[in-house]
C-alpha cells in the first residue's frame, strides 16, 4: 500500500517534446501574469536621499536588440516593446502628453483623451510636402494611423499597415528614473518612473539648443512605467541564441539587462547635458561618466571599513 502512494506521489514526467515531435516552448501570453508583479512600498522616512537621472535606450545596441525584434506585427509568439506599448494603449492605458517646456513628464495633468489618440500614432504627416523623396509614396491620413478610434463604439483599434514603417524610427526610448537610498533596506534602488518614446528621425542636429529642441519634439508621450507593467509582464521578449531562457518584458527591465546612456538628471539650473556640453562629444561622455560615478559611489561612501 505504501508502495502504492509513494508512486502515485512522484512528480509527473514531461516531455520536452509533445506528440507532433515540436518542442515544448511556451510563448503565449500569461493570463493572469499581471497579478504576480512585486510592488515594494518604501516608505517616505525611510528615504534619505534621492535623484533623478533620464537615460536614453538606443535599440541599435546589441543588448537591446530583444525591444526591438521582431519588427513584423503580425508575429504570432512574439511582440516588440512598441507592439506592446501599443497593445496597451488600445487595450486602454493612459498616456500623456509631452511637454513643450521641458522634457519632464507630468503625470498629473489630464490623460490623452481617447479620440486624440490616433495623432500620435502616424506613419507620416498628410500635409508634408514629400515630393523631393522618390522613395516616398503617398498614403491617405487613415492609413498613416497606426491607431484608430471609433466614435460610435468610443474605442480604439490596431491598424497593422503603417506599423513597419513607424516601427523603423522606433530606435529609442527616454526614461525617467529616481535612484534613491532606503535607510531601511540599507541599499541604494533604482525605479523607472516614466517612459516616452522617441521618434529617431526627428533627432537630427548637435546643435547644443537644437538637440534639446528636437529631443523634445521628438516625444510621442509619456507613460507612466507602473500602469504599463502589467502589460509588459505577460509578454516574452524573443530569445536571444537560446529558446529555453524565457524573460518577460517585465523581467528585463526590472533586472536591467538592457544598456543605456544618460542624457541628464535632476539639478537646481533644470539644465541637461547637450545644454552646457554644447554638444562636445568628448565634454559629453565624461559628464555621463561623471554622473555614472558618483551613482555608483554614493552607497560606497556611506560606510566605514
Amino acid at each position: 500500500m505504501m508502495g502504492v502512494i509513494t508512486a502515485q506521489a512522484q512528480h509527473k514526467v514531461i516531455s520536452f517534446f509533445d506528440e507532433m515531435g515540436s518542442a515544448r516552448i511556451q510563448t503565449e501570453e500569461f493570463s493572469q501574469a499581471h497579478d504576480t508583479i512585486v510592488m515594494v512600498d518604501h516608505r517616505i522616512d525611510d528615504v534619505i536621499w534621492a535623484r533623478y537621472v533620464y537615460r536614453i535606450i538606443d535599440m541599435r545596441y546589441k543588448q537591446n536588440y530583444q525591444l526591438y525584434f521582431p519588427t513584423k506585427s503580425d508575429d504570432a509568439d512574439y511582440r516588440n516593446l512598441f507592439k506592446v506599448i501599443t497593445d496597451a494603449v488600445v487595450d486602454g492605458m493612459p498616456i500623456y502628453e509631452k511637454n513643450m517646456e521641458t522634457i519632464k513628464p507630468d503625470f498629473k495633468q489630464e490623460p490623452i483623451p481617447r479620440m486624440s489618440i490616433p495623432m500620435m500614432f502616424m506613419a507620416d504627416d498628410p500635409l508634408e510636402d514629400y515630393s523631393d523623396d522618390p522613395t516616398h509614396y503617398n498614403i491617405t491620413e487613415s492609413d498613416a494611423m497606426l491607431v484608430h478610434y471609433d466614435s460610435i463604439a468610443d474605442e480604439l483599434s490596431f491598424h497593422f499597415y503603417p506599423f513597419e514603417k513607424i516601427v523603423r524610427n522606433q530606435l529609442k526610448y527616454l526614461i525617467q528614473e529616481v535612484v534613491f537610498f532606503d535607510k531601511h533596506t540599507s541599499r541604494l534602488h533604482t525605479k523607472i518612473m516614466g517612459i516616452a518614446p522617441l521618434q529617431s528621425d526627428k533627432i537630427i542636429t548637435r546643435d547644443s539648443a537644437n538637440v534639446m529642441g528636437s529631443l523634445r519634439e521628438s516625444i510621442m508621450f509619456w507613460i507612466p512605467f507602473d500602469q504599463l507593467r502589467p502589460y509588459l509582464a505577460m509578454q516574452y521578449a524573443i530569445p536571444n541564441r537560446n529558446e529555453v531562457k524565457r524573460v518577460t518584458f517585465d523581467e528585463f527591465f526590472q533586472k536591467r539587462l538592457f544598456t543605456s546612456y544618460i542624457v541628464g538628471e535632476g539639478n537646481m539650473y533644470n539644465r541637461w547635458i547637450p545644454d552646457y556640453t554644447h554638444s562636445d562629444v568628448e565634454a559629453t561622455r565624461k559628464e555621463q561618466e561623471r554622473i555614472a560615478t558618483e551613482l555608483l559611489n554614493f552607497e560606497q561612501d556611506l560606510w566605514e571599513y
